[in-house]
C-alpha cells in the first residue's frame, strides 16, 4: 500500500513539474507586453505598397448601404486616439498612414460614442488603435506576413471589416491619468495570450477585457475571438469594400 501511495505522488510531482516546465517554455516565447510585437515583413514595405497600389479589390454583388465615413474625435474629442500604423510601433515596423486619424460608418460611430459615454461612469475611456482600413493596406499586411501567421490578418481577396469602416481595435484608458489600461497581451500580439478568451493573465487585465467586451457588445459590436481588441459592427456585410486613403476623406 505505502509503495503505491509512493508511486502517486511520485507520478503528481512529475506531472506538477512538466506543468511548471511548459509555463516556462511558453512564457520565454512570449514577446513583453509593454513592447510591440513585431515580424519581419516577407518583403521590404516600399515593394508592398506599390504592389498594392497596382491591386484591385475583388468583385462583389452591389452592397445596399453607400460609405458615410465620420471621424471618430469629430463627434466626441474625449475618444483617444493611438493610431499604430500612423508610426512604427506596429507589428510590421513601418508607417502604412500618413495622417493618424480614425473613421467609421455613421452608425458604427455612434455607436462607438456612446460605448465610450457609458464607460465614463466606471473611469474609463475609449482608445482607438485603428478603425476604417484602406483594402491596400490590408494586402500589405497579407502579402507581408509569414503564411503561418496569416490566421491574425485579413485575406485580402475577402476584405476585411475594417476595410468596410465597420471594424474598430480599440482599448481602454483610465480618466484620471489619461493612460491606457493594462491588458492580458499587447496589441497585435500573435499569440495566444490575444484571444478573448485566454484565462492567463491577472485578475486586473482580464477585469478590463471583460469590461470593454461587455460595453462593445451592448451597443451592437461582437469581438473577433483571435483578439480581443478588434470588434465588429452588426451591419458590416452591407457596406462595399474601401480604397480611399485617409488624405482623400474630406474634413466635416
Amino acid at each position: 500500500m505505502v509503495s503505491i501511495h509512493r508511486t502517486c505522488r511520485r507520478i503528481l510531482i512529475f506531472g506538477v513539474l512538466c506543468a511548471l516546465q511548459l509555463q516556462l517554455a511558453l512564457a520565454e516565447n512570449m514577446p513583453e507586453v509593454d513592447k510591440p510585437f513585431q515580424i519581419k515583413p516577407l518583403k521590404p514595405v516600399d515593394e508592398l505598397y506599390k504592389i498594392a497600389r497596382s491591386a484591385t479589390p475583388p468583385q462583389e454583388p452591389e452592397r445596399p448601404r453607400k460609405f458615410d465615413l465620420v471621424e471618430l474625435t469629430s463627434l466626441d474629442p474625449t475618444i483617444k486616439l493611438d493610431i499604430r500604423y500612423a508610426m512604427k510601433n506596429n507589428f510590421m515596423g513601418a508607417a502604412f498612414y500618413k495622417q493618424a486619424r480614425a473613421f467609421m460608418q455613421r452608425p458604427a460611430a455612434e455607436a462607438l460614442v456612446r460605448v465610450h459615454n457609458s464607460l465614463k461612469e466606471k473611469g474609463y475611456g475609449l482608445e482607438i488603435y485603428d478603425a476604417y482600413r484602406p483594402w491596400y493596406v490590408t494586402k500589405m499586411f497579407w502579402d507581408g506576413t509569414p503564411p503561418e501567421q496569416h490566421d491574425f490578418v485579413a485575406d485580402p481577396q475577402k476584405g476585411s471589416q475594417h476595410n468596410r469602416g465597420c471594424a474598430v481595435d480599440l482599448t481602454l484608458y483610465e480618466l484620471k491619468t489619461g493612460k491606457a489600461v493594462s491588458m492580458v497581451s499587447g496589441y497585435d500580439e500573435m499569440s495566444q495570450r490575444s484571444n478573448a478568451f485566454y484565462e492567463g493573465g491577472t485578475a486586473e487585465e482580464r477585469s478590463h477585457r471583460e469590461l470593454l467586451r461587455e460595453a462593445m457588445q451592448r451597443e451592437g459590436f461582437a469581438v473577433l475571438p483571435a483578439e480581443w481588441w478588434h470588434f465588429d459592427y452588426k451591419d458590416w456585410e452591407q457596406y462595399p469594400i474601401g480604397t480611399v486613403s485617409f488624405e482623400e476623406i474630406p474634413v466635416r
